[in-house]
């Protein structure tokens, strides 16, 4: 769990972020989420953008891929929703707060 603090740090981290995945029509797919999961281990904090032709909820959506990966759902504006885990992987700069 990420305290309030910490939030704000990660979500002045991503303003500079560019959205990494897309999810579209065809929802939350197994493959979408291993691939969440694999970039979430590389950067250790992703956007993931839902498209406007998906029938998806954002916010149950980005709730339950953060379940999923055991991940925080640092925010959701519009169709954008940041994700971040620490990662494991080891020589990559990890996000200190």
């Amino acid at each position: 769990m990420i305290t309030t603090k910490q939030r704000a740090s990660l979500r002045g981290l991503a303003m500079k972020l560019e959205p990494t995945m897309q999810i579209g029509k065809d929802g939350l797919k197994p493959e979408s989420v291993v691939q969440i999961e694999e970039m979430l281990e590389a950067r250790e904090l992703i956007k993931v953008r839902i498209l406007k032709n998906s029938d998806e909820d954002i916010k149950s959506l980005a709730n339950d891929v953060a379940q999923k990966l055991g991940a925080e759902c640092v925010q959701v504006i519009g169709g954008v929703f940041v994700l971040y885990r620490r990662s494991n992987k080891k020589g990559i700069k990890h996000i200190e707060f």
